[in-house]
């Protein structure tokens, strides 16, 4: 019973909207390329998505481990990206990146638009951390300098920084059929971004990891098409730190409730995380938000409209 209550939730939803694992060819979807979270598991990468538009991946938040394979199963193309946004740059949100971008020069000729957060005493910022990877003297992988504009390979980026400490929407990207905004978000110490996409009218936000105690978050997902929200599995079999850092399933159910999302798509699922707690933690996000509710899985898509 158990087992079938959770597929049934996977599978189903109000609405009659199913999951894919291929995105269509039309219209706007999210897909979920890493429905994990820090720890290796069989079946889930780390955190990564697509946002689809017109049969074309237009914006990718996240590159966990994993990723780059996710990438390429879902038939994206680099060429086709207008925006990779970083929410934060613990491992398992950012541990791909130069694996998309070694021979990225080979996919695409434009620069490729670079979103993350500003630094602290805990992590550094956007810039710094990729002057560490792609530096041509100092970097881990000199071989990728031309993503700085260096003399080695890699398209060029264009980095944008997000000042962490304005707890404001910033808008990072604006062209005529997209835009983009960040907030920052809570992440314990960690300076950690959510990200809301604008296109052809539909809204999809990432919350990233957070705990669900940024007060701006609720405006900032008012009424969008979808929110991807980050859950700690259930509040009995997590510890302080974790809920610290994740929100738990009640608060999960009351921000998309409180903030009238269309619906609602779970993800950075741990490895070891128990089917009787996961059970019990969409129990607790159903008691607060009648929505859609999805339980993500690799590469599955979710068509908008």
């Amino acid at each position: 019973m158990k087992v079938l209550f959770i597929c049934g939730l996977l599978l189903s939803t109000a609405t009659g909207l199913v999951a894919q694992a291929q995105c269509p060819p039309t219209g706007v979807a999210v897909q979920v390329l890493g429905s994990g979270g820090p720890f290796a598991g069989t079946e889930r990468a780390s955190s990564s998505y697509l946002v689809w538009v017109e049969g074309r991946a237009r914006v990718m938040v996240d590159v966990g481990g994993g990723s780059f394979v996710r990438f390429g199963e879902a038939g994206a193309r680099l060429s086709d990206l207008r925006l990779l946004a970083i929410s934060h740059l613990h491992p398992d949100h950012v541990t791909d990146l130069p694996g998309l971008l070694w021979l990225s020069d080979f996919r695409r000729e434009e620069p490729l638009r670079l979103v993350g957060p500003s630094g602290n005493e805990q992590l550094p910022s956007l810039p710094s951390f990729l002057t560490r990877l792609f530096d041509p003297d100092r970097g881990a992988f000199p071989l990728l300098s031309g993503t700085l504009g260096g003399p080695a390979r890699g398209v060029l980026l264009d980095p944008f920084v997000v000042d962490v400490e304005v707890r404001e929407p910033r808008l990072v990207l604006q062209e005529p059929d997209l835009e983009v905004y960040a907030l920052p978000v809570h992440h314990r110490n960690i300076p950690a971004l959510a990200y809301r996409v604008e296109v052809q009218g539909l809204s999809v936000v990432f919350s990233g990891d957070q705990n669900g105690k940024e007060a701006r978050f609720i405006e900032f997902s008012r009424d969008a098409t979808a929110l991807v929200m980050h859950m700690a599995a259930s509040p009995s079999s997590t510890s302080a730190v974790l809920l610290d850092r994740h929100a738990p399933p009640k608060i999960v159910g009351q921000v998309a409730e409180d903030a009238s999302v269309g619906q609602l798509i779970l993800s950075h699922f741990y490895a070891h995380d128990n089917p009787d707690d996961l059970e019990a933690g969409l129990a607790e996000v159903r008691s607060r938000y009648n929505g859609v509710i999805h339980v993500s899985t690799d590469l599955a898509c979710y068509p908008l409209r």
